[in-house]
């Protein structure tokens, strides 16, 4: 069972899970897919056309959202259908804070944290466990590693690495508090070689996420953050 405030709104193929809340003035367009124990709104807008130049006006009537489980999103957050690709995809245990922009093509993974006021633009990827601070502004195409953040005010206009903290005008830096926060302390060393110098990291579980990323990073076709000048 749902509890859905009868202020909302809910047209199309809307497919609910269960335990979910949905809170008063918020808005469902299908088709879209929702999984359990979610919260949203006041004042969510989940299905809106994607913000296209080239096309402004398209018909996004069987443009498709999915949305995982556990996941709470906060008023005033716009979550739009994609454009060019299949689908515009929310994993599980997500964080969207006040007034975040999720555009169309977007792919936000599991227990990703996005704070308020930040502005994502098309056919981004954010991965699993990353922290975007509030206010912070993400190019096309950008993909922000694993377990990495980002620092209130930024303006992202290049991809960043798995565990690394991304704060504009200083170089990157190892994101220990997600070392700490999400298991991987014995790792450090290798990590900390990583992201500071480039170097491949040698075991399977560090190795099969960067590897995850670089996949990623190159299909972007976008620049990438190093720990230089750049």
């Amino acid at each position: 069972m749902n509890n859905i405030h009868p202020t909302v709104i809910i047209e199309g193929d809307v497919e609910l899970g269960d335990n979910n809340e949905i809170l008063p003035y918020s808005i469902l367009i299908g088709p879209l897919k929702i999984g359990n124990n979610n919260i949203i709104g006041p004042h969510v807008v989940i299905g809106s056309p994607g913000q296209d130049t080239r096309n402004p006006r398209y018909d996004s009537s069987d443009c498709y959202i999915e949305i995982g489980s556990n996941n709470i999103i906060r008023e005033f957050t716009a979550v739009q259908k994609p454009c060019y690709k299949d689908i515009t995809k929310i994993g599980d245990n997500v964080f969207l804070m006040q007034s975040v922009h999720i555009p169309h093509d977007a792919v936000i993974h599991d227990n990703v944290v996005i704070t308020p006021m930040c502005v994502l633009a098309g056919i981004t990827t954010i991965l699993n466990g990353a922290n975007i601070a509030m206010h912070t502004s993400i190019h096309q195409y950008s993909v922000v590693g694993q377990f990495s953040m980002i620092g209130m005010g930024s303006a992202l206009t290049k991809n960043v690495k798995p565990f690394t903290i991304y704060v504009n005008g200083k170089p990157p830096r190892v994101n220990h508090y997600a070392i700490e926060k999400f298991g991987f302390t014995e790792y450090t060393e290798e990590i900390n070689a990583y992201v500071l110098t480039g170097v491949a990291p040698k075991s399977d579980k560090i190795l099969s996420i960067t590897e995850e990323f670089d996949q990623l990073h190159t299909n972007s076709k976008r620049p990438l953050y190093c720990n230089s000048k750049s």
